[in-house]
């Protein structure tokens, strides 16, 4: 029997953190509030003799940061590490400090705007922004005085400690691709970022780093960074935007969905030839994909190569209501990723009470609890991923516990405290006057 709206319509509401299984990785703890406002005092230490870029004073001088990425959180080619890294900015404003933040342009997107009182910089295609955005930064810290300079590597680094000037360098990392990389791009370009990648310990030896799950922090440690600057902060989740007033009931026939940027390394043909096991042995099954990317064209050829098109929808980008609906609706997630910084979705999609079967590899390996929200398996093994994803599609019990067990999970994490713990490293570095 599929588990459907008899076994989830008690579960609809979270569940209490307090009795959540013990976690592979401790996640957060919930509901507190927005960090304080955060200030220099007149008589507390700073590398700097005066502020050039007129911000608040009340009583001391705001904290000023210069944030650097490739993309910002308007971007149609953003992902996860736009939204963690703008949850943080946001939250630092609301905060009092005055920030910055330089990425790449768009199609449709003005080379300046304010967004939620981060003042956004536009620079350049991102297929050249590690060698345009640089410039940007270096104008920008001669025009202003800034605190810190926050630099998240999540495609090429731009090795801000090299012009930095002095001013205190923190690096966000979401994740690195090491050799995963060659599943992605040719192995000209894999080489390149590759070897981009492979000068981070000598470029930023003298930098702390933000991570966002124990398996980025091993990696940075394993490349040869001092483990006593790596810090570990999960991030958060926004429960109102993952919870419906009224959520749909389950589906009444099995219904499983993949839910990511349909790219070659993602590993979305793993959860195609899983599904087609899951369909020969439940044959009113169906796979939503949800998502868009240059890999779409291959999906769908491999899609009729296995006879599936009547059973599998590409939903391309959806409405974020209509997105969560098909989550609260579905009974089964797969993530067939290589590699996550942290697996942001899978959190996402246990809010809305779904288990997860996903690779048991380096992000994943820290969002999913394997035998509680969900299973790992082997990375690639699409018959060990039909296998798990049909367990749970034939025992609504087991179903449930593992539904429950995922809401538990996911009321653990927050933004507000993602960003205060985020806020506290930042101040401690900007403070220090560390140089890289």
């Amino acid at each position: 029997m599929v588990p459907g709206p008899a076994q989830d319509a008690a579960h609809q509401v979270g569940l209490a953190v307090a009795h959540a299984p013990r976690a592979r990785a401790a996640p957060v703890t919930a509901g507190r509030a927005l960090p304080r406002l955060v200030r220099l005092h007149a008589a507390g230490p700073s590398h700097h003799a005066h502020h050039r870029g007129g911000g608040t004073q009340t009583g001391g001088r705001v904290l000023r940061l210069l944030a650097v990425n490739w993309r910002d959180i308007g971007d149609p080619l953003g992902g996860g590490a736009e939204l963690h890294l703008h949850e943080i900015l946001k939250g630092a404003v609301a905060a009092g400090w005055q920030v910055d933040l330089v990425c790449c342009a768009y199609t449709g997107a003005s080379t300046r705007e304010v967004v939620d009182g981060v003042t956004i910089h536009r620079h350049g295609h991102w297929s050249v922004a590690n060698f345009v955005l640089p410039g940007v930064v270096k104008r920008l810290l001669r025009q202003h005085t800034y605190d810190l300079l926050v630099e998240d590597i999540n495609k090429i680094p731009f090795y801000t400690p090299l012009y930095a000037g002095g001013v205190p360098v923190l690096a966000v990392v979401p994740h690195l691709f090491g050799r995963t990389v060659y599943r992605e791009a040719n192995p000209v370009l894999a080489t390149y970022v590759y070897g981009a990648e492979s000068l981070i310990p000598l470029v930023y030896r003298n930098v702390d780093f933000e991570v966002i799950s124990p398996s980025t922090r091993e990696d940075l440690v394993a490349r040869g960074m001092d483990p006593a600057r790596v810090n570990t902060i999960y991030c958060g989740l926004d429960h109102e935007r993952f919870s419906l007033r009224e959520p749909p009931p389950r589906s009444s026939t099995p219904l499983v969905v993949c839910w990511s940027r349909l790219r070659r390394y993602k590993s979305n043909d793993v959860a195609l030839r899983a599904f087609g096991r899951i369909h020969a042995a439940l044959p009113d099954a169906r796979l939503l994909i949800m998502g868009r990317g240059p890999d779409e064209s291959r999906l769908r050829r491999l899609t009729a190569r296995l006879g599936l098109q009547e059973f599998v929808a590409f939903e391309g980008f959806l409405p974020h209501e209509e997105l969560v609906a098909n989550l609260h609706r579905a009974h089964v997630f797969l993530n067939p990723s290589p590699k996550e910084g942290w697996g942001l979705t899978v959190v996402e999609a246990n809010q809305c009470g779904l288990p997860v079967v996903a690779s048991d590899r380096p992000g994943l390996q820290d969002s999913v609890r394997h035998g509680e929200t969900g299973s790992l398996v082997p990375y690639g093994d699409h018959e060990a991923f039909a296998r798990e994803a049909l367990a749970l599609l034939r025992d609504p019990d087991l179903w449930q516990r593992r539904s429950d067990a995922a809401r538990q999970w996911a009321a653990g994490f927050s933004w507000p405290r993602c960003v205060e713990e985020s806020l506290d490293l930042f101040e401690r570095v900007a403070t220090a006057g560390v140089r890289p």
